[in-house]
């Protein structure tokens, strides 16, 4: 029997085996060239410096991170949500002081953990949005730190730099300032009550006096404070890299603006 292949044959399978492996071999640069033929994404931004203070870095996430925790600061109750313009005061106001507390000797005004257990108690159980939510109990404190994007660990961090500035401004300027009984049962009737809704529980004034004094105390040492901040920061180098911030309010315009108003666990907004 003839098994001899016609010529034509062989010609179409080498012809067709050649052609596989061309497009086995280019495929790939093909695919390539494609890729590289699409326009490149634009790289992701993962966060910015929006402001510099004496070459330290404000980054835009400082103040997301501010915004958050501002619901701990009773000075802004029946403000308004901070804005991006008055956080990044506030930060500026922080980096400032900060410096100057570290020419000093920090250890001096660092405060104990007992304090800051102290301050956390009485958010939890005096901080009007936190009776509403029932953060004295346990369930209720987690619920509270959820919905506002805090952590305990981050809120302890808060308030134990919150109380090291405190203490920091109290050494320069308290000195000499005596607050009445009068004045602290005003606050306690005209600032505080107003705060609570009908029904809830609202702590006695024996309770939350130690707490007013300390508010009306900060109040008057915030008047030469803030003339002390306003030189601290025309002497310094601030500067304000995102335009969209420039319009910020002034340094001494409010609590918003001010660091040190309160250290956070006020039983009321201080007016």
């Amino acid at each position: 029997m003839n098994t001899r292949i016609p010529i034509r044959f062989l010609f179409a399978r080498c012809h067709a085996a050649l052609w596989l492996c061309a497009v086995a071999l280019f495929a790939p640069c093909a695919a390539l060239c494609a890729a590289q033929s699409d326009p490149p994404s634009a790289p992701a931004v993962l966060d910015s410096v929006v402001a510099v203070v004496n070459k330290r870095a404000i980054l835009a996430s400082d103040i997301d991170d501010e915004i958050r925790l501002s619901v701990l600061d009773p000075n802004l109750v029946g403000q308004g949500t901070l804005t991006r313009q008055g956080a990044l005061e506030q930060l500026i106001s922080r980096a400032l002081i900060e410096q100057q507390i570290r020419e000093q000797d920090m250890q001096a005004i660092a405060p104990s953990q007992d304090e800051v257990n102290a301050r956390l108690e009485q958010i939890r159980k005096q901080l009007p949005a936190c009776v509403r939510q029932n953060c004295a109990t346990d369930a209720g404190w987690k619920a509270f730190l959820a919905a506002h994007g805090l952590t305990p660990e981050r809120v302890e961090s808060y308030l134990r730099y919150r109380l090291e500035i405190l203490s920091f401004i109290e050494q320069r300027f308290r000195q000499g300032i005596q607050i009445s009984p009068q004045q602290v049962e005003s606050y306690y009737h005209d600032i505080l009550l107003p705060q609570y809704a009908p029904g809830e529980t609202v702590p006695p004034l024996d309770q939350v006096a130690p707490r007013i004094q300390e508010i009306l105390l900060e109040k008057q040492v915030n008047v030469l404070f803030d003339a002390w901040l306003t030189n601290l920061r025309s002497q310094g180098d601030v500067e304000v890299l995102d335009p969209s911030l420039e319009s910020a309010a002034p340094l001494n315009s409010g609590p918003a603006a001010n660091p040190v108003a309160s250290s956070g666990a006020a039983p009321g907004a201080s007016r």
